[in-house]
């Protein structure tokens, strides 16, 4: 509980008589210990006094509402209204709902930003809510007691028959709820599955201990890898239709973590506008030349490097083209074009080699992890190829460094480099739950101050989205993924600036002053035609 008086909490209880002197020395001696811990939270630890005294002189003195909180005081499932993981976050527990309205219980009535999440969950499902604080501890206890069932919003459950009905109630979920990966973790005291949903983690099942070598067991049976093996190795389960699951294996203190990744086999590939390309079918056009050059895709790891590649390979495709791609693994296969998959017994940089001597006409490789796959590319980009790959920068400027950085010269990088493209994947909103609204004032200021750094003029008076959350959604607001782009092509000054050893910073410069659009302007686009929200935004590019 937190105070919103002039006067601090302890100094009003001892006025009133509830608690002593003392007994507020004892809680400050204990907060120091303790930092985070509020008084009054500490004073009902400690039991300085009656609890129902203590919560409502508490309550009479921020003027709110309490309650005592106690599993004989909650009326109602928790995960009818909102997952667990939503209770944790934002330390608020339903406990009674009657007549259209909800009584909920917060740690404290300063957050506002929980307490409006929460408000606005609950809106979603036609209840209005009434605010109640209640003493942490009791909240955290009771979110405790629930942690060890499964979740509402996941279909896992402990309560199969057998190992095998459990592991395959496990893939089998996280196939239906779209998760990209399953962890599974041992813990000190439980096994902990959790699934990766857009880019997020939820958990989705604890199961007990004392079960945990039984699934270690069966996942190493059927992805093929050593029983007896007690380190790292990597797998495959092919046993569900239209998916190749890889999974990945290492010790941890507490046993075996496995990771599976699902990939969909001959997966739809997105069109690229439909990922979220900017710009017309021109721009595209212009951005990925078919001969002498390479494009390269930019961006952190699990932010959509290879379905933007995919995309664009597929717009290329035609029988008339010779395309053949290198990668580790091969995530989807496309008909009409000739994929080699990396193993153990080869490398991007001698697979590149050999297809060079398959006369392609367009080579896409994986990734540029060093100097010679970097070297073997420009070399094939020189020689009347188009290639494409990805590497690893924040941004597509910082692309040229990087490759400055693997050794490879300036006049090789100016004159085989044609674009860079940089992305991020952002949450869209969930289109079952936003409810409509106007930009705040705060959030025209942030668009608005974007827009003059850029000398850009965005339009803010129309509509953005709050996003409550609904079971369709896993209770996030959000439902799927697009990108967000920015969008390089080398002009002739920019080559020049290259072949000058001009730094990141002055290519920079040079771009923006030919349109370049960086990753936050296609980022604010995209809130004002409502695919995302501003708060979203920030959490994948720091713009307030």
């Amino acid at each position: 509980m937190d105070m919103k008086k002039r006067q601090p909490l302890g100094m009003e209880l001892v006025k009133r008589g509830i608690v002593k002197e003392e007994d507020i020395v004892r809680a400050l001696k204990y907060q120091k210990e303790h930092p985070g811990k509020k008084i009054g939270d500490i004073l009902y630890i400690l039991q300085a006094c009656d609890p129902n005294i203590l919560i409502q002189a508490i309550g009479d003195i921020l003027e709110e509402k309490v309650i005592l909180l106690s599993e004989e005081t909650i009326k109602v499932k928790l995960t009818d209204y909102f997952s667990l993981d939503v209770a944790q976050k934002n330390k608020a527990i339903p406990f009674e709902v009657s007549s259209g309205r909800a009584k909920v219980c917060f740690a404290d009535t300063v957050n506002n930003k929980a307490i409006n999440t929460i408000r606005l969950l609950l809106l979603n499902k036609g209840l209005v809510m009434e605010t109640y604080i209640t003493f942490e501890s009791d909240i955290e206890k009771i979110l405790k007691s629930l942690e060890g069932e499964a979740t509402s919003d996941f279909d896992v459950s402990e309560k199969s028959d057998t190992i095998i009905g459990l592991v395959d109630s496990i893939i089998k979920t996280g196939i239906k709820r779209r998760a990209s990966d399953i962890h599974i973790e041992p813990m000190a005291e439980e096994v902990r599955v959790r699934y990766r949903i857009d880019g997020e983690l939820f958990t989705a099942a604890k199961i007990k201990k004392e079960k945990q070598q039984q699934i270690i067991g069966r996942l190493k049976a059927i992805s093929n890898m050593h029983q007896e093996k007690q380190e790292s190795q990597d797998g495959r389960i092919l046993l569900y239709e239209d998916y190749n699951i890889r999974v990945s294996s290492q010790p941890n203190v507490y046993g075996e973590k496995f990771v599976l990744r699902l990939l969909k086999k001959n997966g739809n590939i997105k069109n690229i506008f439909d990922l979220g390309f900017p710009g017309t079918e021109d721009d595209l056009r212009k951005s990925i030349n078919k001969r002498n050059s390479i494009t390269i895709v930019a961006a952190p790891t699990g932010e959509g490097k290879t379905t933007t590649l995919y995309s664009i390979m597929d717009y290329l495709n035609s029988p008339e083209i010779n395309i053949t791609t290198i990668e580790d693994p091969v995530e989807i296969r496309i008909e009409g074009l000739n994929q080699i998959e990396i193993d153990n017994r080869s490398s991007f940089s001698g697979s590149l080699r050999t297809v060079l001597r398959q006369d392609p006409d367009i080579i896409l490789v994986g990734e540029i992890r060093d100097t010679e796959t970097g070297e073997i590319a420009i070399q094939a980009g020189q020689t009347g190829h188009y290639v494409l790959s990805t590497i690893h920068t924040i941004d597509s400027v910082e692309v040229i460094t990087r490759l400055r950085k693997m050794g490879l010269s300036d006049y090789d990088i100016s004159s085989t480099l044609a674009t860079c493209i940089s992305q991020r994947l952002v949450r869209k909103i969930c289109p079952k739950c936003k409810i409509e609204r106007k930009f705040t004032d705060k959030e025209k200021k942030i668009i608005t101050s974007i827009g003059e750094k850029y000398n850009i003029k965005f339009d803010v008076s129309g509509k953005t989205y709050d996003t409550p959350g609904c079971k369709y959604c896993n209770n996030t607001g959000y439902y799927d993924r697009m990108g967000i782009f920015e969008v390089l092509d080398l002009t002739e000054e920019i080559k020049e600036a290259i072949v000058l050893g001009k730094s990141s910073l002055e290519i920079r410069k040079i771009a923006l002053s030919q349109n370049y659009k960086t990753l936050v302007i296609d980022g604010i686009n995209k809130v004002i035609a409502g695919h995302t929200t501003l708060e979203e935004l920030n959490r994948k590019l720091l713009i307030f």
